[in-house]
Protein backbone atom coordinates (compact mmCIF):
# COMPACT_ATOMS: atom_id res chain seq x y z
CA UNK A 1 0.00 0.00 0.00
CA UNK A 2 1.62 3.52 -1.06
CA UNK A 3 -0.07 6.78 0.13
CA UNK A 4 0.19 9.59 -1.78
CA UNK A 5 -0.08 13.23 -0.92
CA UNK A 6 0.57 16.37 -3.75
CA UNK A 7 1.36 19.61 -2.61
CA UNK A 8 2.85 22.53 -4.45
CA UNK A 9 -0.19 23.89 -6.56
CA UNK A 10 -1.38 27.50 -6.57
CA UNK A 11 -1.97 30.46 -9.00
CA UNK A 12 0.60 31.24 -11.42
CA UNK A 13 0.73 33.94 -14.28
CA UNK A 14 1.41 32.68 -17.59
CA UNK A 15 4.75 32.23 -18.04
CA UNK A 16 5.46 31.44 -14.49
CA UNK A 17 6.81 28.52 -12.66
CA UNK A 18 5.91 26.09 -10.20
CA UNK A 19 6.79 23.11 -8.37
CA UNK A 20 5.08 20.42 -7.39
CA UNK A 21 6.09 17.87 -4.78
CA UNK A 22 4.54 14.04 -4.18
CA UNK A 23 5.08 12.56 -0.80
CA UNK A 24 4.57 9.25 -0.62
CA UNK A 25 4.42 6.99 2.43
CA UNK A 26 4.22 3.04 2.56
CA UNK A 27 5.96 0.29 1.49
CA UNK A 28 8.29 0.31 -1.54
CA UNK A 29 8.17 3.55 -3.31
CA UNK A 30 11.22 2.65 -4.67
CA UNK A 31 9.95 -0.04 -6.72
CA UNK A 32 7.35 1.85 -8.39
CA UNK A 33 7.17 3.49 -11.72
CA UNK A 34 5.42 7.23 -11.10
CA UNK A 35 3.98 9.71 -12.58
CA UNK A 36 2.45 13.03 -12.90
CA UNK A 37 -1.19 13.53 -14.34
CA UNK A 38 -3.48 16.21 -14.68
CA UNK A 39 -7.76 16.64 -15.20
CA UNK A 40 -9.20 19.91 -16.41
CA UNK A 41 -12.37 20.71 -15.78
CA UNK A 42 -14.76 18.44 -18.63
CA UNK A 43 -11.50 16.40 -19.94
CA UNK A 44 -10.39 13.36 -19.54
CA UNK A 45 -7.58 12.78 -17.39
CA UNK A 46 -3.67 12.63 -18.94
CA UNK A 47 -0.11 11.80 -18.24
CA UNK A 48 2.12 14.46 -18.18
CA UNK A 49 4.82 12.78 -17.37
CA UNK A 50 6.70 9.62 -15.92
CA UNK A 51 9.65 8.37 -14.28
CA UNK A 52 11.02 4.50 -13.79
CA UNK A 53 11.86 3.51 -10.41
CA UNK A 54 15.52 4.29 -10.35
CA UNK A 55 15.04 7.54 -11.68
CA UNK A 56 17.11 6.97 -15.01
CA UNK A 57 14.49 6.92 -17.32
CA UNK A 58 11.27 9.99 -17.79
CA UNK A 59 8.79 10.19 -20.68
CA UNK A 60 6.58 13.30 -21.31
CA UNK A 61 3.58 14.03 -22.69
CA UNK A 62 4.67 16.67 -26.22
CA UNK A 63 3.08 19.37 -24.80
CA UNK A 64 5.17 19.48 -21.94
CA UNK A 65 8.31 18.44 -23.58
CA UNK A 66 10.99 21.35 -22.73
CA UNK A 67 9.20 23.06 -20.32
CA UNK A 68 8.51 20.62 -17.30
CA UNK A 69 11.06 18.39 -15.47
CA UNK A 70 9.50 15.25 -13.70
CA UNK A 71 12.00 14.06 -10.84
CA UNK A 72 12.13 11.71 -7.62
CA UNK A 73 14.58 11.50 -4.32
CA UNK A 74 13.91 7.64 -2.98
CA UNK A 75 15.41 8.33 -0.20
CA UNK A 76 12.78 11.51 1.00
CA UNK A 77 10.05 9.30 -0.82
CA UNK A 78 8.96 12.01 -3.01
CA UNK A 79 8.06 12.67 -6.84
CA UNK A 80 8.67 16.18 -7.97
CA UNK A 81 7.71 18.09 -11.15
CA UNK A 82 9.08 21.40 -12.32
CA UNK A 83 6.98 23.40 -14.75
CA UNK A 84 8.30 26.48 -16.55
CA UNK A 85 6.59 28.62 -19.00
CA UNK A 86 3.02 27.93 -17.95
CA UNK A 87 0.06 27.76 -20.25
CA UNK A 88 -3.49 29.33 -19.14
CA UNK A 89 -4.59 25.95 -20.91
CA UNK A 90 -2.67 24.21 -18.42
CA UNK A 91 -4.87 25.09 -15.65
CA UNK A 92 -6.08 21.79 -13.64
CA UNK A 93 -5.87 19.62 -11.01
CA UNK A 94 -2.65 17.98 -10.91
CA UNK A 95 -2.21 14.29 -9.48
CA UNK A 96 0.43 11.71 -8.63
CA UNK A 97 0.35 8.18 -9.14
CA UNK A 98 2.42 4.83 -8.79
CA UNK A 99 2.24 1.86 -10.37
CA UNK A 100 4.62 -1.44 -10.00
CA UNK A 101 5.86 -2.84 -13.18
CA UNK A 102 6.90 -0.29 -16.12
CA UNK A 103 6.11 3.16 -17.59
CA UNK A 104 2.26 3.26 -18.95
CA UNK A 105 0.03 6.27 -20.06
CA UNK A 106 -3.07 5.31 -19.57
CA UNK A 107 -4.15 6.65 -15.81
CA UNK A 108 -6.20 3.03 -15.57
CA UNK A 109 -3.28 1.24 -14.80
CA UNK A 110 -2.16 3.21 -11.99
CA UNK A 111 -2.92 1.68 -8.67
CA UNK A 112 -2.33 4.65 -6.13
CA UNK A 113 -3.35 8.08 -6.87
CA UNK A 114 -2.82 11.49 -4.11
CA UNK A 115 -6.12 13.49 -3.94
CA UNK A 116 -4.10 16.08 -6.28
CA UNK A 117 -3.57 19.76 -6.22
CA UNK A 118 -4.75 23.01 -8.22
CA UNK A 119 -2.55 24.71 -10.54
CA UNK A 120 -4.41 27.92 -12.08
CA UNK A 121 -2.69 29.48 -14.38
CA UNK A 122 -4.10 33.49 -14.90
CA UNK A 123 -3.65 35.10 -18.60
Amino acid sequence: QVQLVESGGGLVQTGGSLSLSCAASGRAFSGYVMGWFRQAPGKEREVVAAITWNGISTRYADSVKGRFTISRDNAKNTLYLQMNSLKPEETAVYYCAARPGDWNPSPGVYRYWGQGTQVTVSS
